[in-house]
């Protein structure tokens, strides 16, 4: 029984390490673990967060960390593991050699996060359209609207722990981990597609966000630029500093202008 146990996983080890993955694996393996983070936002986060008073956007941090974290980071390290004996990333996460030097890194990161806020900024309405259109029965509390919306009607003491709570989480790990897992292990794998990997990748990368469909479109358009110039450079650095740079800011700032009675 032992052998046979052993066995398996190294063949599942073996197939997801792979130098490439078929279209089927790879969908499956973009779409599994946003299917598994609205079932425990439903099943925990959801009802957690309203027993203790507090908004729906601590719920999704809740379900994050429930699934997402074991789900993306603990895969990557089991496979690690499966590879190297250890717990580490490599031989797993490609674009890890940091080829460009700090000064090139910070050149086009800088641009890519002022392009990720000033382009998701303007497509907000389309974002708004196509709720208000086709997604106005998606059952999550607070869908449609952005986090200051989702926030509303709770006290001023409870929307700044809930958002000041979420920094290290979704404002910092959290991106970082998804780009580890999306762009550093999947689109690693999809070289099969040459130029086009880092746009599929980004096309089910917008797909995975099941909790808010109806910024799928937006979110290919302003985020594509990160996992092109990841993908192009050969540095999984860039679309980190882009994704995790831009959430962790707009978070901070965020919390502070809450906590300074600056919102509106």
């Amino acid at each position: 029984m032992s052998a046979t146990e052993e066995a398996r996983p190294s063949r599942i080890a073996e197939r997801l390490l792979a130098d490439r993955h078929s279209l089927p694996l790879s969908i499956t393996l973009h779409l599994a673990p946003g299917v598994l983070i609205v079932a425990v936002y439903l099943l925990i986060g959801a009802p957690l967060a309203e027993s203790i008073g507090y908004p729906p956007f601590l719920g999704w941090a809740i379900a994050m960390l429930l699934a997402l974290l074991p789900f993306e980071l603990g895969l990557l390290l089991w496979l690690g593991r499966r590879r190297n004996g250890r717990f580490t990333l490599r031989g797993v996460v490609h674009y890890l050699d940091k080829p460009l030097s700090r000064g090139k890194l910070v050149a086009i990161v800088i641009p890519l996060i002022v392009w990720f806020l000033m382009v998701s900024f303007a497509l907000t309405p389309m974002d708004n359209f196509f709720y208000e259109r086709l997604f106005r029965w998606v059952p999550f509390e607070g869908a449609g609207g952005g986090v200051t919306d989702v926030l509303s009607g709770y006290p001023h003491s409870v929307m700044v722990i809930a958002l000041a709570v979420c920094i290290p989480l979704t404002g910092l790990a959290f991106p970082v981990i998804e780009e580890l897992y999306f762009r550093g292990f999947l689109m690693g794998r999809l070289s099969r597609l040459g130029r086009w990997a880092p746009v599929v990748s980004t096309v089910l990368f917008s797909l995975y966000h099941l909790w808010s469909p109806w910024v799928f479109l937006s979110r290919i358009i302003f985020f594509l630029p990160g996992p092109w110039f990841a993908w192009r450079k050969k540095d999984l650095r860039v679309s980190i500093g882009m994704h995790a740079g831009l959430t962790f800011l707009l978070q901070t700032f965020g919390t502070i202008a809450l906590l300074l009675n600056l919102t509106p």
